[in-house]
């Protein structure tokens, strides 16, 4: 499988919610009750943090 292009991870982090901390993304898993469902990971297209399945 091919690595994403610049463009494809551009459009991948847009589509998602951003966190200003780790804390502010766990926070946002726990009040939708999918805390232990998600990780928050460091975008390295934008900076900012992201939520994931986990």
């Amino acid at each position: 499988m091919k690595k994403p292009t610049r463009d494809e991870r551009w459009r991948m982090c847009t589509r998602k919610r951003r966190y200003r901390t780790q804390a502010d993304a766990l926070d946002a898993a726990r009040l939708l009750g999918l805390e232990r469902q998600r990780k928050a990971y460091l975008c390295p297209v934008c900076g900012h943090w992201h939520l994931a399945s986990g």
